[in-house]
């Protein structure tokens, strides 16, 4: 049973009421024990005269001069005092020590506690959607992945590309310069073709074409370069075709990946349309070329 104050002060007046009451029998007690009943004299009241030693006769003064005799009286008991009753000082109840009360929880915590306590229901809804915001995401790293991948493949091609057409171009412009030292030296002097001037113009235009066309034969078109969309190409070769070098002019409208792309396509055409266009051969040609897929 858990003591309240109003307890302990109930108890502490019942204490003090008991002493008040206890010393008030104590003091009545001691006022009847002390007080002499008085008792009134019976029979007719005695009337005296006073006067002096001298008044008296001389028989009356020798008798008042013997020694009176001495009376036995009885002692008049003294009633002895009531003894003081002892202050019996009130025990004080004894309180037993009991552990601090435990606070009911409240409703509005037993119901937030069973809110949030994790049932494995709630625990498998969450994983499940949990895998259904991730799988957005994983889809688009694993795209990421892939274009990436295939973008580094593709320039590690065209890096091979490169060094394999920096070697064959070293090799061919050797062999070229041996080919054209030996023509020189056996060829008749050159005299301007006879005929129709405008045919050489056609002449010409064809050996563009030829390019072109062996160029996007070796060409896959990046997506990020749109039909139609042309770019000049500078090329450097030697007789024969053998490309020696390619460079894609600063004005092509093409992004990194395209430009990379138009040169690997050269290289790889090399060596490019010669027999038959002898006569309208360019070492440095400058093509317009024209993204198309074949």
């Amino acid at each position: 049973m858990k003591q309240t104050r109003a307890d302990t002060s109930i108890a502490l007046m019942q204490a003090i009421g008991l002493h008040v009451l206890l010393f008030a029998l104590l003091f009545v007690g001691l006022k009847l024990s002390r007080e002499v009943p008085m008792q009134a004299a019976q029979g007719d009241p005695i009337e005296a005269d006073l006067a002096t030693a001298s008044d008296l006769s001389a028989q009356m003064q020798r008798a008042l001069q013997r020694k009176p005799v001495e009376q036995a009286l009885a002692p008049v008991p003294v009633p002895e005092p009531l003894p003081t009753p002892i202050e019996e000082q009130p025990t004080p109840p004894k309180l037993t020590e009991l552990p601090p009360p435990v606070p009911d929880p409240a409703p509005v915590e037993q119901e937030k506690v069973q809110r949030d306590a994790v049932t494995p229901a709630t625990t498998k809804v969450l994983q499940e959607q949990e895998e259904k915001r991730r799988k957005p995401e994983q889809a688009e790293l694993d795209s990421q992945k892939q274009e990436l991948s295939a973008r580094e493949k593709l320039l590690q091609e065209i890096r091979k590309q490169r060094e394999l057409a920096a070697r064959d171009r070293t090799m061919a412009e050797q062999r070229a310069q041996q080919l054209a030292d030996a023509r020189t030296s056996a060829a008749p002097p050159s005299r301007p073709p006879p005929g129709d001037p405008n045919s050489r113009l056609r002449k010409s235009a064809s050996y563009q074409v030829a390019l072109m066309n062996a160029i996007l034969r070796q060409w896959t078109r990046p997506d990020s370069v749109k039909l139609g969309q042309t770019c000049e190409v500078l090329i450097k070769q030697i007789p024969g075709g053998e490309v020696v070098s390619v460079q894609v002019s600063p004005g092509c409208p093409y992004d990194d990946l395209g430009r990379r792309s138009v040169e690997a396509a050269v290289m790889k055409a090399s060596p490019l349309p010669y027999a038959g266009f002898e006569d309208v051969f360019v070492r440095d040609p400058v093509l317009k070329f024209r993204a198309e897929d074949l």
